[in-house]
């Protein structure tokens, strides 16, 4: 479990504004949304005025515990499919099976995290996840069926961060969401750091079914964070049909309606191509290691590279105003794709993770993207939009990094690393530069 708004770009037919210094929010009472107003300023728009809202420390302890489970688990059943099978390919596998169900479960579920109030569908993803890990706890459960359920996790992901960035539209102004889901990213990077390492070292001291036990318990605590101290918010379209043949019609006009606004279509793509193309670092970060001829058991110093700059770039974005994000929009893109091509001159290690520490910190442009994105999409489909730009980002990465890793085994990793930093500046420069609004930071 890893984004705004102003209406001044791309204005949608009878979208409701909001004034500059008043945002609307709900309020729990007796199992009912209640609307009141909220009052944003433009002096208190950092990560401690989100954490103020009421309801938004559980949105985030509940991100942190279920992040953290789910990449401990990661490695657990890894480990348990290699001891089952000594088959590293089907170990691999295990990390296959967390990027596939995005594309499809994004695409043809998207239209639920509208349908239903934000705050049902997270819970009810939460139960469904720690569902399917308790079943993979059953003694000689055959791998296939481990990988299956897997599977289904994946599947409802990309619809609890769809419906998670539709409720926080709800709960924060057009000053704090983007600064809430940098607060998301944040936690999730800060996860990525130190989850991997922790998970090695649990399994090597409990054990792996009892890792993925504790993984389970993680989604039940977070669905009971979300479900008992959130705030409840509306559902955008509560009068669409719920059939499974309509659900997936429906899905289908968050597409039409990207195909039909170039803007946000670019805009959502900008949000895919800045981690896409820099994500080649980490996927070929072994390969790297062994070219700069030092042991590959030292290659965590490069992913630990990336998401601490990641996490560095986020914390230093949201203190900025809003204006200020909105203008940092062009050079963070390039900030994320052009240290990648200094790979072409085989930089030692160290310097090349603090390489990857600075393209990192440019997935900060999300801060200033986001605010773009809401202010461009239809209130009702933003559930749906936000679903498809969580299962494009993680679809582009995979088949990026597999790529990458195809390309790598058969020349040097830093030249590939080079020639996709390369690709990756032309492409977000494009993006950027046929998107005024992300030009020139217009909010």
């Amino acid at each position: 479990m890893n984004a705004p708004p102003s209406r001044t770009f791309g204005e949608p037919r009878g979208a409701r504004c909001t004034r500059p210094h008043e945002v609307t929010s709900r309020k729990h009472h007796w199992g009912q949304p209640v609307a009141r107003t909220l009052t944003s300023t433009r002096g208190n728009t950092g990560m401690g005025a989100v954490l103020r809202v009421p309801g938004m420390p559980a949105v985030f302890t509940a991100h942190a515990v279920s992040m953290a489970g789910t990449l401990a688990a990661e490695v657990a059943l890894s480990i348990l499919v290699f001891q089952r099978t000594s088959s590293a390919f089907l170990s691999a596998l295990v990390l296959v099976c967390s990027f596939l169900p995005y594309a499809v479960g994004g695409t043809l579920l998207s239209s639920l995290a509208d349908r239903f109030p934000p705050r049902r569908v997270l819970v009810c993803c939460d139960l469904l996840s720690a569902a399917c890990i308790a079943t993979m706890l059953i003694p000689g459960l055959p791998v296939p069926a481990l990988l299956g359920l897997l599977l289904v996790t994946g599947f409802v992901a990309p619809l609890f961060q769809g419906a998670r960035a539709a409720g926080l539209s709800h709960l924060l102004g057009a000053d704090l969401f983007p600064v809430g889901r940098s607060l998301l990213r944040t936690i999730s990077q800060s996860a990525v750091v130190s989850g991997f390492a922790l998970g090695s070292v649990l399994v090597a001291a409990i054990g792996p079914l009892w890792l993925l036990a504790c993984d389970a318990t993680s989604f039940l605590l977070s669905a009971a964070l979300i479900g008992w101290c959130t705030q409840a918010t509306p559902a955008a379209d509560p009068d669409g049909e719920r059939t499974l043949r309509s659900v997936i019609s429906a899905s289908a006009d968050g597409l039409r309606h990207l195909r039909a606004n170039p803007p946000l279509r670019r805009l959502i793509q900008l949000t895919w191509a800045v981690p896409g193309f820099s994500a080649v670092g980490d996927g070929l970060a072994v390969a790297y290691t062994a070219q700069a001829g030092a042991p590959v058991t030292t290659a965590g110093v490069l992913f630990t590279g990336y998401a601490a700059g990641t996490v560095l770039g986020e914390l230093i974005v949201a203190r900025m105003r809003p204006k200020t994000r909105g203008s940092l929009v062009l050079p963070l893109v390039l900030l994320s794709q052009l240290p990648l091509i200094c790979f072409a001159f085989g930089p030692p290690l160290p310097m090349a993770a603090a390489l990857l520490l600075l393209s990192g910190a440019g997935f900060a442009c999300n801060q200033g993207i986001d605010p773009l994105i809401l202010a461009g999409s239809e209130p009702a489909l933003r559930g749906r939009l936000f679903t498809i730009q969580t299962s494009g980002l993680m679809t582009v990465q995979g088949v990026v990094i597999a790529v990458s890793g195809a390309l790598g085994s058969h020349t040097r990793p830093g030249l590939v690393i080079a020639v996709f930093g390369v690709l990756g500046a032309l492409t977000v420069l494009w993006l950027a530069w046929r998107s005024p609004a992300a030009k020139w930071g217009v909010r």
